[in-house]
């Protein structure tokens, strides 16, 4: 089908012909523990929603770029976590924006600020709405109105220096879209985060996104040449270099802010050519702790593998079909220039070293992926439709992510499996799955990633699914963590981002709010109080 035809689910993950399946559902339904599973939630018609009336009325110059259709006010209330999703089901949108515009020119954003100053109307930066932590829902703040500026409207690959390897890009652009674009030049922004089809290159660059690679890029950071930013008292664009050492970086203001302090419109970003030689294995370890050893060893010796994902033996069992008990590392690398079969070699060596065993390895043009590795990547992707399928079932799904140093790696991925799990049994009446897999690898840390799945109770999914965050982000914050890795802070974290937050940086950043933003309209509560 062809995507612009597609139609998004305005309450959870995706387009709406790609939702999981009803055999999907029965599977899921078979692998919960007994009385877990509920009769699955019905999905609200957008007439039977109760949706506040719009309080405000653009102006006619702005009229032709803003919408107060139901869907569209409803489809931009809530990001898609987990809480989204269940109030979404419920019907419970008290507070929809008024309007969502779609700006077509940077022009319109500009226009757009200007009248949100003059109105009292407070405005929403959207990109592909995946937050998973309250980074797009208004949740109050005495604003006579709020708009949802929807970014995807200026999606171009606006130009491209070969030379330099470099595109200057919009920053609506969806994921598919920006790399179609590239596509035909033979680049890549080699950035798929999960949410890769449903996010823009704004929304990335606003949160500061980790991407799909372990090693090496791992975070859109990396990418950056120069911003252009549009805020309420003017436009900032920066020097597209390739580094410099004058002052402190105008791009790393903007990088993570989270429309907070100003709307990104484009960027020019580091591009590369496409990969063509790729080579990847299933290891399995049969302890945590040996995996642990292993993965550090790779993630110190250089090799830079694109792939070093490591599967604790729960996780293994749910998405990769490992029976007998093992962790899984799926270790993969890939090139534009040169084969990687002699990394590959090296890093099983490190990872036998280690306790590690593998048996078959896939090439570009050589035998099949590993079945594990197979099964893994196929669930990685459908993981957030079928967490919508969880939700209406009344399970409770939580994911959360964080970064430490090796040091303490193996202690907090047990003390927060065990923290957590205690709060499950507590809070549901009963235990729980606390799985978790390493997604991101550097030799001096580790970023693991944590789910949980536990019994629901009719009418209290979300207070449990709050008591679970914070019973996992108080771990964090005791054991040295940091709070988000690369879901980005929104409302969720923002208690816990504030404790990490040194107090001085905290006073330095509510000025740049206060001097940027001085009407205050900008995402508010992301970021600060």
């Amino acid at each position: 089908m062809v995507e612009s035809r597609r139609k998004r689910s305005w309450w959870g993950w995706g387009w709406v012909d790609a939702a999981a399946t009803d055999a999907e559902r029965a599977e899921l339904v078979a692998r919960l523990p007994p009385g877990w599973a509920a009769d699955p939630v019905p999905v609200p018609r957008i007439a039977d929603l109760a949706l506040r009336p719009p309080r405000i009325v653009p102006p006619g110059s702005l009229a032709p770029v803003c919408s107060t259709d139901p869907e569209d006010r409803a489809g931009h209330t809530y990001g898609k976590s987990y809480r989204d999703v269940v109030r979404a089901l419920a019907g419970d949108l008290p507070n929809p924006p008024d309007l969502v515009a779609r700006p077509r020119t940077e022009a319109d954003v500009i226009d757009l600020l200007d009248w949100a100053c003059s109105a009292g109307v407070a405005v929403i930066p959207y990109g592909g709405g995946s937050s998973v932590v309250g980074g797009v829902e208004y949740r109050g703040g005495g604003h006579d109105a709020v708009l949802s500026m929807d970014l995807t409207g200026l999606d171009q690959v606006l130009e491209v220096d070969r030379i330099s390897r470099a595109a200057r890009i919009q920053a609506g652009a969806l994921g598919p879209v920006l790399e179609r674009q590239l596509g035909g030049h033979g680049l890549t922004l080699r950035h798929f985060p999960q949410s890769f089809e449903f996010s823009t290159l704004g929304g990335w660059l606003a949160t500061r996104a980790g991407g799909h690679y372990a090693t090496r890029h791992t975070h859109i950071d990396d990418f950056v040449e120069s911003l252009r930013v549009v805020t309420p008292v003017g436009v900032s664009e920066s020097r597209r270099l390739p580094a410099s050492g004058a002052g402190p970086s105008p791009d790393r203001l903007f990088l993570g802010s989270e429309g907070a302090i100003g709307v990104i419109t484009e960027a020019w970003l580091r591009v590369m050519d496409r990969p063509v030689h790729k080579a990847s294995a299933g290891v399995r370890f049969d302890t945590f702790g040996r995996a642990l050893a292993g993965v550090r060893a790779i993630a110190q010796s250089g090799l830079e593998p694109s792939n070093c994902r490591l599967l604790d033996a729960a996780e293994a069992a749910i998405n990769a079909g490992v029976t007998d008990g093992s962790c899984l590392l799926v270790l993969g690398f890939e090139s534009a220039d040169h084969p990687v079969d002699t990394a590959l070699d090296r890093a099983l060596r490190l990872a036998t070293d280690h306790g590690g065993t593998y048996r078959r390895v896939s090439t570009r043009d050589g035998s099949d992926q590993p079945d594990a590795v197979d099964a893994w990547r196929s669930a990685f992707l459908r993981m957030p439709y079928l967490r919508d399928t969880l939700a209406r079932l009344g399970v409770i799904v939580e994911t959360f992510e964080t970064a430490c140093t090796w040091d303490r790696a193996e202690r907090l991925c047990e003390e927060v499996r065990a923290e957590v799990g205690a709060a499950i049994g507590r809070l549901c009446r009963g235990p729980g799955i606390v799985t978790c897999r390493l997604t991101h690898v550097y030799p001096d840390g580790v970023a693991p990633y944590f789910t949980v799945l536990a019994k629901g109770r009719s009418g209290a999914e979300v207070s449990i699914w709050d008591e679970i965050k914070s019973a996992s982000s108080e771990a964090l914050m005791r054991l040295g963590a940091t709070i988000t890795h690369h879901h980005a802070v929104g409302r969720d974290h923002k208690r816990w981002y504030e404790r990490q937050r040194p107090d001085p940086f905290g006073a330095a950043l509510r000025a740049v709010k206060k001097s940027l933003d001085p009407s205050g309209i900008l995402n508010p509560g992301v970021l600060f109080h």
